[in-house]
């Protein structure tokens, strides 16, 4: 009855393939039509164009092997390193063109990895591919978007008003505790979106484990519970996530060319 639930949610047919093609467009219409771009060369309708063929061609991968990956604990550690991989490197290429893009490592996994570890330590998740990668797979998630939006912000805040970072210099402020100044205020609304999703869950909306865990049987109290937790979860890995952001823009050590190239 479960599956019959879930698969009369959005059943696999060729009006939802025809659905998901109208959406689209339209997503890259409005993107088009009302500029939404910082500037010209970012043709950000076509990234949403290309966004979706991926993600499309990379679901399709993943439920052909996800069945073998979850039986084999090898494979399951090396799907893991490669969400993070795949993930420091959307981060990174995100903030910054240069080198340092791939300190965008140490957010997403000083966030991550001590949440799943207590996970497992304590027994709530078992080490089970089918249940360790979902569950990975939303806290990395989290991290990437926090990590993306604060040091953007950051980095653009530091670009912006850099007269105040050499005003702060001139004060006897260190490099790190004047560019601080500039981009704390800023990166800190990278916390906004899990903020404001955790305090109107079930009120403005249902997220994905409460739904999924009913259509596969759970009671709403059970499903209540383990999407509390995820929500918490998630606060406290972005706000660690972005709390190590700021940290490595305010030391230099993750930076952006001298051009302001993105």
């Amino acid at each position: 009855m479960h599956l019959n639930a879930a698969s009369s949610l959005l059943p696999v047919n060729t009006t939802l393939a025809v659905l998901l093609v109208v959406l689209l467009l339209a997503a890259i219409a409005a993107v088009a039509l009302f500029h939404l771009s910082p500037d010209v060369p970012t043709h950000r309708a076509r990234q949403v164009l290309l966004a979706g063929v991926r993600a499309a061609l990379q679901l399709a991968a993943v439920s052909a092997v996800i069945t073998k990956v979850v039986g084999s604990g090898l494979a399951t550690v090396a799907f893991l390193i490669l969400m993070l991989g795949v993930a420091v490197w959307t981060a990174g290429r995100r903030l910054t063109p240069d080198r340092s893009w791939w300190l965008a490592l140490w957010p997403i996994a000083l966030s991550v990895l001590p949440v799943v570890s207590l996970l497992l330590l304590t027994g709530l998740v078992p080490l089970k591919g089918i249940v360790l990668i979902p569950v990975t797979g939303i806290f990395i998630g989290g991290a990437l978007t926090a990590t993306v939006l604060s040091g953007r912000r950051a980095l653009d805040e530091l670009g912006l008003r850099h007269g105040e970072f050499e005003a702060g210099l001139a004060l006897g402020l260190s490099d790190r505790d004047a560019r601080m100044e500039i981009a704390r205020p800023a990166a800190s609304d990278a916390l906004l979106p899990g903020l404001d999703q955790t305090r109107t869950v079930g009120l403005v909306t249902l997220p994905g484990a409460f739904v999924g865990m009913l259509l596969g049987g759970a009671s709403p109290t059970a499903a209540g519970a383990v999407q509390l937790f995820v929500l918490v979860a998630l606060m406290a890995i972005q706000a660690v996530a972005v709390a190590c952001t700021v940290e490595l823009v305010a030391r230099g050590h993750l930076h952006r060319p001298k051009d302001g190239r993105r």
